[in-house]
């Protein structure tokens, strides 16, 4: 089993509607990045775990666990004109954007907020993809200790 990261804009899609979506399930669709399409493409896999982060609004950060449903296959929302992820460089022939299946598995308690996480940059969490300057990745990959550590301040 692998652990990710998963980042999204509650204003968006956050862990309310992930609530909310029918056996708690969804698609992570709308990534248009190609680091990040080939990890959803090409290294999750069922059964890995990630944390649901918050981004981009007043309270960033960890808000609960997901798990992967279903691997990686064409994020459709590319092809549909009508939908504000759409690609029109995008063919069904040869897809471009990936997207994978995810459920909730748990809500946490509390939000972990990114400062929480960037008190342990320097010891328990150094070298952690998030804590990165500069990072801007939808999905991004956590170690088994981070995962472990990040487990342990909920």
């Amino acid at each position: 089993m692998q652990f990710w990261l998963l980042k999204t804009e509650p204003a968006s899609f956050g862990i309310d509607d992930l609530e909310r979506a029918p056996r708690r399930t969804t698609s992570w669709d709308g990534v248009r990045n190609y680091q990040a399409r080939n990890m959803l493409r090409d290294q999750m896999h069922r059964g890995d775990q990630a944390f649901l982060y918050h981004s981009s609004c007043e309270t960033p950060g960890i808000t609960g666990i997901v798990e992967v449903v279903k691997e990686g296959y064409p994020d459709a929302t590319a092809f549909d004109p009508k939908h504000h992820h759409h690609d029109p460089d995008s063919d069904p022939n040869n897809p471009r954007w990936y997207l994978v299946d995810v459920k909730l598995v748990r809500r946490l308690p509390r939000v972990l907020t990114l400062g929480e996480l960037r008190a342990h940059a320097k010891r328990e969490l150094s070298g952690m993809v998030l804590l990165r300057p500069g990072n801007r990745l939808s999905v991004m990959p956590i170690s088994a200790e981070h995962w472990r550590f990040i487990g342990s301040m909920v």
